[in-house]
């Protein structure tokens, strides 16, 4: 018996906001900083620093590697995340040569158990602001895993979702949701940054060019 997953991002209706500033700033680079982690999840913000740049890189920008962005912090006496984020954007920028600076909170990292079913829920606030101070982008993404049954005998139905729901529950995973939390903000959503100075357009084969493959 296979249980079903349910990924979803669990968002409001989206209003596309006004994306002048971040226009007129036009960013080549972008710097991303520890992360504000406000969850139980210790591992939480290595997570959504794993799937960042990725996303980013995507969209056309140049990312400063994190793992050296938070060697070179620590140099300079910045070892919390939280310091960091009062710190002048100006100061951060300028330390690093970046265009922006992209700040994320983790407000919920966590798995709800409730007999037959878990929910693993990640919730993340995003916030780029200029080297000159202006922020000029921001956005909020909620994600919820369900496992959700294949269906069967009703009795078969219920042993599957509750050991489903231990499985979850011992062993949450969340890369799929940071993944997603990070690819609807950045890369999908109505309200993501407009491509970069160094976005790659999909290339689509001609006819010619498969007919050719092809033979």
């Amino acid at each position: 018996m296979m249980a079903i997953i349910f990924l979803t991002g669990c968002v409001a209706q989206e209003v596309k906001r006004d994306q002048s500033a971040y226009i007129a700033a036009a960013p080549r680079s972008i710097l991303v900083v520890p992360i504000v982690n406000k969850s139980l999840e210790v591992d939480a913000s290595n997570y959504m620093l794993t799937t960042l740049p990725t996303a980013l890189g995507e969209k056309g920008y140049y990312v400063f590697p994190v793992h050296t962005t938070k060697f070179v912090l620590e140099h300079e006496g910045f070892y919390e995340s939280e310091k960091i984020h009062q710190q002048p954007t100006a100061d951060l920028a300028k330390l690093f040569g970046a265009d922006a600076v992209l700040y994320l909170t983790i407000n919920r990292w966590d798995a709800q158990y409730a007999i037959i079913t878990t929910s693993v829920t990640v919730e993340v606030q995003y916030r780029m602001v200029a080297k000159d101070g202006t922020e000029i982008w921001q956005d909020s993404r909620k994600i919820v895993y369900t496992p959700q049954n294949s269906g069967g005998h009703p009795l078969a139905q219920l042993i599957v979702a509750v050991i489903n729901a231990a499985v979850t529950r011992a062993a949450p995973n969340y890369m799929p949701l940071a993944r997603m939390a990070n690819g609807q903000a950045l890369v999908t959503g109505i309200n993501a940054p407009p491509n970069g100075p160094y976005y790659l357009k999909p290339t689509i084969p001609s006819a010619n060019t498969t007919s050719q493959a092809a033979q």
